[in-house]
């Protein structure tokens, strides 16, 4: 259990946390619900960097540090629908297809086989990231600043919901497409993996 998959732990770990604090309706919560996310996100930056530096990448890691993204990615995208600030047929997809890929990942990982990750999977999750991180701060900004919000654009109530719908669709369709790509790239092996 080196660093690097100490970090990837603690960004699962982080995930519930993060979750219940969005979900309480109290502004420091919320705050903390952003401070909590973008810590957990840091921590995907950094063990990936550790674990190239030092050479000490494993199979524990390369399978566990994607599927703690999705399940932080995941916990956010819900937590959104739960409180009306994102639509859940979107989410529906994008957690779907992260279920659908990490039930690949597992089946490949029972096999003896391990399905990294593409360079347009991880700027998916860098998106999504992206994405979650900008909700929050539009969130927290409006809860913040209460009537004075009314005056800034970016935390006007009738568009703040058009942007974040934009932005989610967006990382929807990278999402689909990764998805997609997973499998192309990897369908000589999910055949043999079904015999």
């Amino acid at each position: 259990m080196n660093l690097p998959n100490k970090l990837t732990i603690s960004r699962i770990i982080l995930s519930p946390v993060f979750m219940f604090l969005l979900t309480i309706e109290n502004r420091i919560a919320r705050v903390l619900s952003l401070v909590v996310f973008t810590v957990a996100s840091l921590t995907d930056l950094y063990d990936g960097y550790l674990a190239r530096k030092y050479s000490i990448a494993t199979n524990f890691g390369k399978f566990m540090d994607p599927l703690a993204d999705k399940i932080l990615t995941s916990m956010a995208f819900i937590s959104f629908v739960a409180l009306g600030y994102a639509r859940a047929w979107m989410v529906m997809i994008i957690v779907g297809r992260e279920l659908f890929i990490t039930g690949l990942r597992s089946l490949a990982a029972y096999r003896g086989q391990v399905i990294m990750p593409s360079f347009l999977a991880q700027a998916k999750t860098a998106s999504q990231m992206v994405v979650i991180v900008f909700m929050l701060i539009v969130i927290n900004g409006q809860a913040i600043l209460g009537s004075l919000a009314d005056n800034i654009v970016l935390f006007d109530t009738s568009k703040m919901q058009s942007y974040f719908d934009v932005m989610i669709f967006i990382t929807l369709l990278l999402t689909v497409w990764t998805g997609l790509d997973y499998i192309i790239r990897s369908f000589a092996m999910l055949k043999s993996l079904t015999k």
